[in-house]
């Protein structure tokens, strides 16, 4: 089993830049991955992508360095299990809400007697071929990754980032805005999560948890990284051809308009 590097450096304090994939597409999985991105997360919680669909871009995703991550439609240990099975070298569970659920997540990650996860990893081993090197690394390369977007877990946050086996907490702040009754379209709801996020770094710190965040520039990213933030989404599949899109049909609408 390869040595799952991003993991390597959360642990260490570093920065990584990566990219959520919505449009489920093995093309453009990698190509990304070879420009560079040091992880891709592969959407299943907001599209009709299924698991054939994630094993694709996984493989597209092996042709390089980067580590393919599966941003799963629950913490259900089914999903955990045939992410980890297909190839994912981490996971990104959404709506977190409890340090149970945050423990039951880790277990479903480790084989015994480390965890609770069945023995099955059909792709991630070579198809067997590496079945004694993937059972002896696999627990030690799994990067598990929770992501705050409750009410719920943010006010028992300190307790989850205790938990054993979690490397890193991702921000969702369109979510988290939600869950604390604010609106994630006003301008007004910034200065809430800005708290939030401030409380969260200090936690993350103190427990040695990586914390996440989508960065929109490269200034934001920057001031992230300043802040202590390593786990960071640069950019989404979609939002890049969108943004490229609409520059270039901008810079020519003089004429296609007229």
């Amino acid at each position: 089993m390869r040595t799952n590097w991003v993991r390597e450096r959360l642990q260490a304090g570093k920065p990584t830049a990566g990219c959520f994939m919505g449009l489920g597409s093995p093309l453009v999985a990698e190509l990304l991955a070879h420009a560079g991105y040091d992880w891709l997360s592969i959407e299943m919680e907001h599209n009709g992508l299924d698991f054939g669909g994630v094993q694709q871009m996984i493989m597209a995703i092996n042709a390089t360095d980067c580590i393919p991550i599966a941003r799963i439609p629950s913490s259900e240990p089914t999903y955990i299990q045939r992410a980890l099975d297909i190839g994912a070298m981490g996971i990104l569970v959404p709506m977190v809400r409890s340090v149970e659920e945050a423990e039951a997540i880790v277990a479903m990650t480790r084989y015994p007697p480390a965890g609770k996860r069945s023995f099955g990893p059909l792709r991630a081993s070579n198809y067997t071929i590496d079945y004694e090197g993937y059972f002896a690394g696999a627990n030690d390369n799994t990067l598990v990754v929770l992501m705050l977007e409750t009410r719920e877990a943010f006010e028992d946050f300190e307790a989850i980032c205790a938990v054993p086996g979690v490397d890193a907490v991702y921000a969702g702040r369109f979510d988290l805005s939600l869950s604390l009754g604010l609106n994630p379209m006003q301008e007004d709801s910034i200065p809430p999560i800005e708290e939030a996020l401030e409380r969260a770094l200090a936690i993350g710190r103190e427990n040695g948890v990586a914390m996440g965040y989508g960065c929109g520039s490269a200034e934001e990213l920057r001031m992230r990284v300043e802040q202590g933030f390593t786990f960071l989404c640069y950019a989404t599949d979609y939002n890049l051809i969108a943004d490229t899109a609409l520059d270039r049909l901008n810079a020519v609408s003089d004429i296609l308009r007229t």
